[in-house]
């Protein structure tokens, strides 16, 4: 059995866990892996790529990167948290704000000598990534367009490292991360929708909170029919294997979610909402490989 001061230890690492959002960290990292074999370096084999160690800092780069920036958005979103998710803002506030401060700075300073190892223009890339995230927590998030449209840019952000890595630069990987980007954008929205009285209250100036649900709700639909576009493009233009299948899903999915968004109007409706949206870009990492499903040389 653990004894107290055990189980409080368990529990301070679980808030950590919690803080950082470790399992999102962890689909980031399985997605710069999987395109970086079915998508950007298909001419490589597969052992090439999983033991390649610059693509293998580059990761860590970005895990570490990702999760500071889970971490500045916690510290300066405590307050608010507090009242749209009571019961995770009290776990998260078993770890001391000083002591997230402390993890933060050296969660930056491993993600930096990371990239560091790759080339300094690496380094330089991550610095500013590492900026914008903190730019974005401290000031940008509060305003609305602005805000949910860097949200998804700084998602995207360590796929594209990825990209310049490999200096693969075709079409279909655009395409592919203008879908995922209204995706995001979409799910940003939806979160503000979800953290309406927060933000309210603490005067944030999302797009609910100027100008209402009706408004976000046509925003929100519009983007779903924006959507189509890159998804049509993907079926129909170009060869992307069975992964068809996906995207014919996430028409599905788009529908499904558009047809809800008009009949919610509770903080659990947009919370569903929400979790379709990571559905479908959770589901997508794991589709990549179905691109080419016979690639199994090592």
């Amino acid at each position: 059995m653990f004894s107290r001061k055990q189980k409080y230890f368990f529990f301070k690492l679980f808030s950590l866990f919690s803080v950082v959002r470790g399992y999102n960290i962890l689909i980031i990292i399985i997605a710069q892996y999987l395109t970086s074999i079915y998508i950007l370096a298909p001419q490589l084999s597969i052992k090439e790529i999983l033991f390649d160690i610059n693509l293998f800092m580059i990761v860590v780069a970005s895990a570490t990167a990702i999760a500071s920036g889970y971490i500045i958005n916690n510290f300066y979103d405590s307050e608010k948290d507090l009242i749209n998710r009571p019961t995770k803002s009290m776990l998260d506030r078993l770890v001391g704000q000083q002591k997230k401060l402390n993890f933060y700075f050296i969660l930056n300073f491993l993600s930096l000598v990371s990239a560091l190892f790759v080339s300094y223009k690496a380094a330089l890339f991550f610095f500013l990534f590492i900026f914008g995230i903190w730019f974005y927590s401290h000031k940008l998030k509060k305003y609305p367009f602005i805000g949910n449209l860097v949200a998804a840019t700084l998602a995207v952000i360590p796929l594209f490292a990825v990209f310049i890595y490999y200096k693969n630069f075709d079409l279909v990987i655009f395409v592919h991360a203008t879908f995922l980007f209204i995706i995001i954008s979409m799910r940003e929205l939806v979160k503000d929708l979800e953290n309406l009285k927060g933000d309210l209250l603490q005067k944030y100036h999302t797009i609910p909170v100027i100008y209402g649900s009706l408004v976000s709700k046509k925003i929100l639909t519009f983007l779903s029919i924006l959507a189509l576009l890159p998804t049509y493009l993907l079926i129909v233009k170009f060869d992307i294997g069975a992964m068809d299948f996906y995207f014919l899903g996430s028409i599905i999915a788009l529908l499904i979610f558009v047809i809800l968004l008009w009949k919610s109007n509770k903080k659990l409706h947009y919370l569903v909402l929400h979790n379709i949206l990571k559905f479908i870009v959770v589901i997508g990492v794991f589709c990549i490989f179905l691109i080419n499903a016979n690639r199994i040389s090592f």
